[in-house]
């Protein structure tokens, strides 16, 4: 078990004593290739929020969930899945910012030689994805679309590196994941599908930032300025994607920060795509409280929670989004 920073015991403390502190803070976040890997390498976001942050790496959304769960982080990086279980488990979270609708981002590889030419092929085979992963959540639906029964597939739970180990050592036969594990399984393998293929099946993902109610209630200037950074970084990509792929400085921050190899930034890049604040001022309202409601009835139906939430709204704030355009 990770030992509580003393950066997590000073914010675990402020909370309880009810005093508002964003003066040092502990965000957890992912290897996901985005643009907001640049403004996080370049410290904008301490330059911004006037804080001290102390960003941590984790390997999957259930390692930051636990974590925030615990108080050790006010604030994390995961995908849709993990937070439509962490909702239902009634954790006091809220999602405050997306990070992308994501796309070729992530996706199913099967191995050369693994006799696996179509879907109704994975019967029987070793097929490997961290668990409670939106990658896990686009497997479940993918083979539930191919009417592949799920229980026939041998569905092993490893982390992004172990999979990319177990890969190497020729111990599974496929693997849904991101990069940069995705990059080192595609490099002897083939996409079977897509998460933007999967989206298309009315499965749709996200990558998004959580936070503690907690935290949010005492920190809302933080949090403001934390969606600006971002707003910003994502509207400079999307103005032109190509010319910010392009940059050797961009380049090099993202690959540092996630693992990736600088060659293939380039190309991860459009696997995901990255709302405007404006847009994500609409989608964290309605749209996506039905994706998370929709994804966590799935996740029961499959057996991977044990109960759901009436209603999934208070898991959700475009509160930051917006003030952050202003």
């Amino acid at each position: 078990m990770t030992r509580p920073t003393l950066t997590a015991l000073f914010v675990s403390l402020a909370f309880a004593s009810g005093l508002a502190v964003a003066e040092d803070v502990t965000i957890a976040y992912q290897t996901g290739v985005d643009p907001s890997k640049v403004p996080q390498a370049n410290g904008e976001y301490e330059k911004a929020t006037g804080a001290k942050i102390n960003w941590r790496k984790f390997e999957s959304g259930a390692e930051v969930v636990a974590a925030v769960a615990s108080g050790d982080v006010p604030i994390g990086n995961i995908g849709s899945s993990p937070l439509a279980a962490a909702a239902s488990r009634g954790l006091p979270i809220q999602t405050f910012l997306i990070t992308g609708v994501i796309g070729e981002s992530e996706a199913l590889v099967v191995r050369n030689g693994s006799n696996i030419n179509k879907p109704a092929d994975l019967i029987g085979k070793k097929v490997a994805v961290p668990y409670v992963s939106t990658t896990h959540y686009s497997l479940l639906a993918a083979l539930k679309h191919w009417k592949v029964d799920a229980s026939k597939v041998n569905i092993l739970n490893l982390r992004p590196s172990e999979i990319a180990a177990a890969w190497q050592r020729g111990d599974i036969d496929a693997a849904y994941v991101w990069e940069p594990a995705l990059g080192k399984v595609k490099a002897s393998g083939k996409v079977l599908t897509s998460s933007a293929e999967v989206s298309k099946w009315g499965a749709p993902t996200y990558d998004l930032w959580i936070v503690r109610k907690d935290f949010a209630e005492k920190n809302p200037a933080f949090l403001k300025q934390f969606a600006k950074v971002t707003g910003a970084v994502f509207d400079r990509y999307n103005k032109d994607p190509k010319a910010f792929a392009n940059d050797a400085a961009n380049v090099e921050k993202i690959a540092r920060l996630t693992g990736s190899k600088p060659e293939e930034v380039a190309a991860l890049l459009p696997g995901n795509k990255y709302p405007s604040l404006k847009e994500q001022s609409a989608l964290l309202q309605k749209p996506f409280v039905k994706a998370v409601a929709d994804t966590a009835a799935f996740l029961k139906s499959q057996g991977k929670v044990d109960s759901l939430q009436p209603d999934y709204t208070p898991f959700v704030t475009n509160q930051f989004v917006t003030a952050a355009q202003k």
